[in-house]
C-alpha cells in the first residue's frame, strides 16, 4: 500500500531513534534493558521490569506472529483508502507492535508468523510492515 503523504508521526521523547534506524539502516531497533534484557516498545526512561534506567537500543530479529487484526473498510484518513488491514504482532523479543500486513489477508491470519519488512513510502518515510513468513 503506498501513499502520496504519509500522516504525520507523533514523535515522542524517546521515539527517534526507532525511526532513524529504520530510515538509515533499514531495520527495527528497539530498547532493550542493559540490566535485565527486557525489550520495550514503547520506548521509555525506565525498564518495566527492574527499572533499571540504562538501555541500548538493538536490531530486533524482525520475527513475531499475529496476536490480532482487523480490515478497516471505512476510510478514516485520506493517505490509507479503506479497504486495509491492521495488525497486532507479538515479535519474538517479546513486544508488541501494531502496523499493517503488506498484502491483505485472504483468512484469518491470527497465530500466523510474520516477518518484518521495512517498506519505504513514496514521501521517503519508511514504516514497519510485516508479511507472512510462508509468503513466497
Amino acid at each position: 500500500m503506498q501513499t502520496a503523504s504519509t500522516p504525520s508521526r507523533v514523535m515522542g521523547f524517546y521515539d527517534r531513534p526507532m525511526w532513524e534506524a529504520l530510515k538509515t539502516h533499514n531495520e527495527l531497533r528497539l530498547q532493550c534493558c542493559d540490566d535485565c534484557g527486557t525489550w520495550r516498545y514503547p520506548p521509555g526512561p525506565a525498564c518495566h521490569e527492574c527499572l533499571s534506567t540504562t538501555s541500548t537500543w538493538k536490531p530486533v530479529s524482525g520475527g513475531g506472529a499475529v496476536a490480532s487484526w482487523v480490515m478497516f473498510r471505512k476510510d478514516y484518513l485520506p493517505e490509507y483508502p479503506a479497504p486495509y488491514n491492521v495488525v497486532a504482532v507479538r515479535l519474538d523479543e517479546g513486544p508488541m507492535v501494531i502496523s499493517n500486513l503488506i498484502e491483505d489477508p485472504a483468512e484469518n491470519v491470527i497465530g500466523k508468523r510474520v516477518r518484518l519488512v521495512p517498506v519505504e513510502m513514496d514521501d521517503g518515510v519508511v514504516l514497519p510492515r510485516f508479511e507472512l513468513a510462508d509468503h513466497t
